[in-house]
């Protein structure tokens, strides 16, 4: 296969994001599946290459507000959670794929709210 590149990204709803590939191949991302997987340093320690976002840290309401082309090799994504640092080349989003393809066992859906820190329920 030659090197992954969208031929069509499509913001299907604020938490849905659709990407049809070069070589046919059609991915559909919710919008907490690519937050979750962000690779930028505020997302995974530099040195230990520890991710610092865990499953269930972002909920599975969060809303993509933008995206953007970075050359001719990624996108970067804007966030309803501010966040905006993180480019996904077209290779690590092609892994990402969450079909039942490529992701047999599938995605387990976070929650909607995510508990802050010091949050608790008596």
């Amino acid at each position: 296969m030659r090197h992954p590149a969208p031929t069509l990204v499509k913001r299907v709803s604020p938490t849905q994001t659709d990407v049809t590939w070069n070589d046919g191949h059609f991915s559909s991302y919710p919008s907490w599946y690519l937050r979750e997987n962000c690779m930028c340093a505020s997302c995974v320690e530099e040195f230990s290459g520890r991710r610092r976002i865990r499953h269930g840290d972002i909920p599975s309401t969060i809303e993509r507000l933008s995206v953007a082309p970075v050359g001719n090799y990624a996108l970067q994504f804007g966030w309803s959670d501010g966040h905006d640092t993180g480019i996904y080349t077209f290779e690590y989003l092609r892994k990402l794929c969450p079909c039942p393809e490529c992701l047999p066992g599938g995605l387990k859906e976070p929650p909607e709210k995510v508990a802050g820190p010091g949050t608790f329920e008596a």
